[in-house]
């Protein structure tokens, strides 16, 4: 049997290997996921109506324009004292680290308070407002409005879709938009799915524009630490 013949052979079963390998790991993924898309957008509405950033009338819930950003900064305390409250800490960051994030041409800051192989959760945003390309993703992605709008659309719409505060914006795995920041804008980001696919579309910009190598290091450092951290504890 010639040399090339048994490459193709081993390749193949490689690839056989590994695509059931993958087919298991998609199967069992949903075991280890540790919060809920309903429960998150119920507690960021809870928290706008306790900092008076939505009211109800007649069972609607309506923004109240805030003319400060900082207003927002009750909102993310609540939000986490909550999250402490009803997930096990030790899948939660112990503390704020912020750190810029350039991705898709849109730059914003964040700070992660969860991530793992399977989901991760972080506070997004800007002051300033920004625009790029959401990225195509394995995982389900769900933008909760904590402060401002987010507008997007998708191709071959030809009106944009207006994301206001306590509405979710929800990018199902698969798909891509263009999206706005609109001014500025904050925002409770919850992932779930394979979240290491997504690395490379949050790290490209830095290495191919920004050269921010200090940015770099601590998104590495603090997702690495975190993934690496939950695995250890059983949670992918």
């Amino acid at each position: 049997m010639s040399k090339q013949r048994i490459f193709v052979i081993l390749l193949s079963l490689f690839v056989i290997c590994l695509s059931i390998l993958i087919g298991y790991l998609d199967s069992i993924k949903s075991r280890h996921y540790i919060f809920d898309p309903e429960k998150l957008h119920t507690l960021a509405q809870r928290a706008l109506l306790a900092n008076g950033h939505l009211k109800n009338i007649d069972g609607k819930l309506m923004p109240i324009l805030q003319e400060n950003a900082n207003s927002t900064r009750p909102v993310i305390d609540y939000i986490v004292r909550e999250l402490r409250k009803t997930i096990d800490t030790r899948y939660l960051t112990n503390e704020e680290e912020w750190i810029f994030n350039n991705a898709g041409g849109a730059m914003g800051a964040m700070f992660i308070i969860h991530a793992s192989l399977t989901e991760y959760l972080i506070i997004f945003g800007t002051p300033l407002g920004t625009e790029g390309h959401t990225g195509l993703h394995t995982a389900d992605d769900y933008f909760h409005i904590l402060y401002g709008e987010q507008w997007a659309f998708s191709a071959g719409s030809l009106e944009k879709e207006v994301y206001q505060v306590g509405s979710v914006h929800v990018l199902p795995k698969g798909t891509s938009k263009q999206f706005k920041m609109h001014k500025g804008c904050w925002a409770l980001e919850y992932a779930r799915g394979w979240i290491p696919p997504m690395m490379p579309f949050g790290l490209a910009d830095t290495l191919t524009s920004t050269l921010d190598l200090k940015t770099l290091y601590h998104t590495i450092r603090i997702s690495g630490r975190e993934m690496i951290r939950n695995v250890l504890q059983g949670k992918i």
